[in-house]
């Protein structure tokens, strides 16, 4: 099967400018209706785009496999996203381990200090970036606390924080990984010489079913994290300044009814999502979108396109900050549901509360084109904002 001329265009991961958007929501559409299943020679892969499909193909894990992830980008090999059970359910179980409500608490007090020692930095000069000033160092402040790195390697880890963004998903940062991977194992050495109240330490002596990790296995697990809690973070703050910014009347409300930021917060993940898009390989013959897709078949689910699938959320293309059962795929579903997901959402309902009730009159810069990446994950670059300047 051929796919049409504007496939081919839409699927090549390029960098739009936000006012492009909606046209690659009016092609979701279209492809919803017309072509929901569509083979796409270019990518040699097979593209679904209705909340239907797209939730058969993240939840079953039976019937596709997420080994085919570990193939996007060399990051993502030997790491939980790109394995299947029972090999999954070893490395998820860390995850666990990584978010119990003893951590999440103590991560609680961190972001909130984080937070306000970036909002410190630019609250008298009444302009930021979004991006630079707040959605890139907070989290990755955030992560690299939660590890046990040392503040003297803070810089090094800085630079590693970005390994999430799309070229480097895409492409390969063979060396990268190579120096991230002799840090965190020396790290681990270190720590179960010297154990501190860190996830480093937990990790070094952590025991899954009775059995130790490997060394691979927890050094993967700690790249993972990284790039998973830094990216979704980063771009989900950026993404709610957008829409937030384009709907200036939420503004105020949101800071006169903080109890709404929760449900304004996935309504952003549903309508402006992190992640895009997450890729799958057949394991059977199956029938999707009423196309018979054989066995051993790469298959790219559009998040994106499921998330305004008007057989799912009613007025998909309204953002809707109350919106009720809001369930968006933006984080996947099942045993694949997003590693970074919990920290993403803890950070968010802690920062932007902070952000709103602080940088009172927050505009983004006119005459500004904001750029985005769209690949796996969807990053704006650069996000400069006004608002009133204090003191």
């Amino acid at each position: 099967m051929q796919p049409q001329s504007d496939s081919q265009a839409a699927t090549r991961f390029r960098q739009y400018n936000l006012t492009e958007i909606p046209q690659v929501y009016a092609w979701f559409e279209r492809m919803r209706t017309n072509q929901p299943a569509i083979y796409d020679e270019q990518m040699h892969m097979w593209q679904v785009f209705r909340y239907e499909d797209v939730s058969a193909v993240v939840t079953d894990h039976s019937r596709f496999s997420s080994k085919p992830l570990g193939l996007v980008g060399s990051f993502f090999q030997d790491t939980l996203v790109a394995k299947d059970p029972p090999e999954h359910r070893k490395l998820r179980n860390l995850v666990n381990q990584a978010f119990t409500p003893r951590a999440v608490a103590r991560l609680s007090d961190r972001i909130t200090r984080v937070t306000q020692e970036l909002l410190d930095e630019v609250r008298a000069t009444g302009k930021m970036d979004i991006v630079s000033d707040m959605a890139f160092p907070l989290p990755a402040k955030v992560i690299a606390e939660l590890l046990g790195v040392p503040s003297e390697d803070w810089n090094i880890f800085q630079k590693w924080a970005r390994i999430g963004d799309t070229e480097s998903l895409m492409g390969s940062e063979r060396s990268m990984q190579e120096e991230m991977s002799d840090y965190f194992s020396q790290l681990l050495a270190e720590r179960r010489r010297s154990p501190r109240e860190d996830l480093i330490s937990a990790l070094s002596i952590a025991e899954v079913d009775g059995e130790r990790l490997s060394e691979q296995e927890l050094v993967s697990f700690c790249t993972l994290l990284l790039a998973a809690g830094q990216e979704t973070t980063k771009n989900l703050i950026a993404n709610f300044i957008v829409c937030v910014t384009d709907h200036p009347e939420l503004l105020e409300r949101l800071r006169q009814e903080p109890d709404l930021m929760p449900t304004a917060i996935e309504e952003v993940l549903r309508y402006l999502p992190p992640v895009w898009l997450l890729f799958r390989m057949t394991t059977t013959d199956v029938e999707l979108g009423g196309q018979h897709i054989p066995a051993n078949q790469f298959v790219l689910a559009w998040l994106a396109s499921a998330n305004r699938d008007p057989a799912q959320f009613a007025n998909p293309d309204q953002f809707d900050i109350q919106r009720a059962s809001n369930r968006h795929m933006t984080f996947g579903h099942g045993i694949h549901f997003c590693v970074g997901a919990p920290l993403a959402r803890l950070e968010a309902k802690i920062v932007l509360p902070m952000m709103l009730e602080q940088l009172k009159g927050l505009q983004r810069v006119e005459g500004v084109p904001v750029m985005a990446d769209m690949g796996i994950v969807f990053v704006i670059r650069s996000l400069p904002v006004t608002f009133q300047a204090e003191g």
